[in-house]
């Protein structure tokens, strides 16, 4: 007989940001500073004279503040002070504003994309089981990228079991990505948008009997002219993103021979991926992808794109002439052609534990925002990469216990889910660095502050925190779409440094 424990919801938890052992705060890199610094302060009084000293251990002191000082999200006075001076070194070279087409400053007259997917090439190819795949190659990074399209099942009416052994199959299959030769990262898009209802005009006017009664007829126009108003779409994509380098030889594959391999390794993911709750996995196209990312940056060609398909016709659209023809990026916001985009990172994960539904409000339309996308960024981690990275914080954790008489309960909080990660990978279990981007999109600026105040609501019932990514907003509106960008690789300053400040 099942007891009320064994009927008790499965909850997820444990995961921790990757730290180091310091002092103050700070981590080794900047404990060693510290050290470095203090050092240095004592050779000058030694050398110079006392008030030279002082000058010295006070430039110490303020670096020391600037780094420990951190706000709700996490940010020092340093990262911020950076951040801003990055984005007025770039709005005074006018790099905030993009202008494509014949009259705009992009090269040979095209509606290129602008920023870190300017210079993205796309090229099709066809998988070992014939269906054709847009891949995506990024030179800036070496990298190429994937699409697979999904229909996701959802929640509703589906036995709780059925969802945990879901959730457990998408757990593996993301552990099995470490596994992949040259994987770099992984990402997974859910969008939501209102729907054209071209769709939906299409399969019933293709499907009515003229032989039906008159009243039967007029019931179903009425469906199809009432049901499309206020009714959205959701669809989710998933990229894989691989490393150009060869693992013989190290050298740069060309889309030729990437393509040849991928085609290869595409039929076994996807057909792990639908175990799921994926659905029926499929392979973007070129032609899908284009439109895509199109609408995207123009939401009011969404509706002229699905009455062409409504009408058997396939848009003209080529990888060139995707971009938007204006953009301005602000501090906060993205306008771009016909809309108007925020975008949100998340700065911490939901504390403790959490069930399997603690996204779902997140993801699912809103009445206050015109097109709403929620990606989810993964990158899995070797196994031997996965080892040193929770040995470090098991390492960090119990220091930080250990050199305080009283450490705090978070501390010892830490400490335990340290302690639980570190035998979870011993015993086999994968490790995978995630981030959360949210990108809210209205068609008029007057609904601005509604839609900003709908992603504080919803990221409250997500137990997210979210910040908006402040003097970022163009990059990160493009890494928020299906197009496999791994944002470390953009950075100048490598992540592993920036942690172990």
């Amino acid at each position: 007989m099942a007891t009320l424990e064994d009927r008790a919801p499965r909850t997820y938890g444990n995961w921790q940001r990757p730290t180091s052992p310091g002092l103050l705060g700070l981590g080794s890199l900047g404990t060693l500073m510290l050290f470095g610094g203090l050092i240095f302060t004592v050779f000058t009084v030694m050398l110079v004279g006392f008030l030279a000293g002082l000058g010295v251990f006070v430039v110490v002191a303020i670096l020391v503040a600037a780094v420990t000082t951190r706000d709700k999200h996490g940010m020092n006075i340093l990262t911020r002070t950076a951040a801003r001076s990055a984005w007025w070194s770039s709005r005074a070279r006018g790099l905030h504003l993009y202008r494509s087409g014949p009259l705009g400053r992009a090269l040979w007259g095209t509606y290129q994309l602008p920023g870190l997917v300017a210079g993205v090439r796309l090229s099709e190819h066809q998988d070992a089981y014939g269906r054709p795949f847009a891949m995506l190659y990024c030179p800036a990074t070496w990298t190429y990228s994937v699409v697979i399209g999904t229909e996701p099942v959802g929640g509703e009416l589906v036995e709780q079991a059925q969802v945990d052994v879901w959730v457990g199959r998408w757990g593996r299959w993301l552990a099995k990505l470490a596994d992949e030769s040259g994987l770099e990262g992984a990402s997974v898009t859910v969008e939501t948008a209102p729907d054209s209802g071209a769709r939906l005009r299409q399969e019933v006017e293709g499907h009515l009997d003229p032989d039906a009664p008159a009243f039967a007829q007029a019931v179903m126009r009425q469906v199809v002219d009432e049901y499309s108003v206020g009714s959205s779409q959701v669809r989710a994509y998933i990229a894989l993103t691989f490393s150009a380098a060869s693992r013989i030889d190290g050298k740069r594959r060309k889309p030729d021979d990437m393509g040849r391999d991928l085609a290869a390794r595409l039929p076994g993911l996807t057909s792990e991926l639908a175990a799921t709750g994926a659905g029926g996995p499929r392979l973007v196209n070129a032609q899908e992808l284009c439109e895509l990312v199109r609408v995207a940056y123009d939401p009011a060609a969404a509706p002229l794109i699905d009455e062409a398909h409504a009408a058997g016709e396939v848009p003209d659209l080529h990888w060139s002439d995707v971009g938007p023809a204006a953009a301005q990026a602000t501090w906060d916001g993205y306008r771009h052609d016909s809309a108007f985009s925020m975008t949100w990172g998340m700065t911490e994960a939901p504390r403790g534990n959490s069930q399997s539904d603690v996204l779902e409000r997140l993801l699912a339309p809103h009445d206050d925002i015109a097109r709403k996308r929620v990606t989810l960024l993964y990158r899995p981690l070797p196994t031997a990469r996965a080892s040193a990275i929770v040995e470090t914080n098991l390492r960090a954790a119990e220091f930080k216990v250990s050199s305080s008489s009283k450490p705090t309960a978070r501390a010892l909080v830490a400490a335990r889910q340290a302690q639980a990660i570190a035998g979870e990978e011993a015993n086999g279990a994968g490790l995978v660095q995630f981030g959360l981007l949210v990108t809210a999109t209205v068609d008029d600026l007057s609904k601005e502050r509604l839609a900003r105040a709908a992603i504080d609501t919803l990221g409250a019932t997500a137990r997210v925190q979210l910040r908006p990514m402040y003097g970022t907003q163009d990059a990160a509106f493009a890494a928020a779409l299906p197009l496999g960008l791994v944002l470390p690789k953009h950075v100048k300053i490598p992540t592993e440094l920036r942690e172990k400040l």
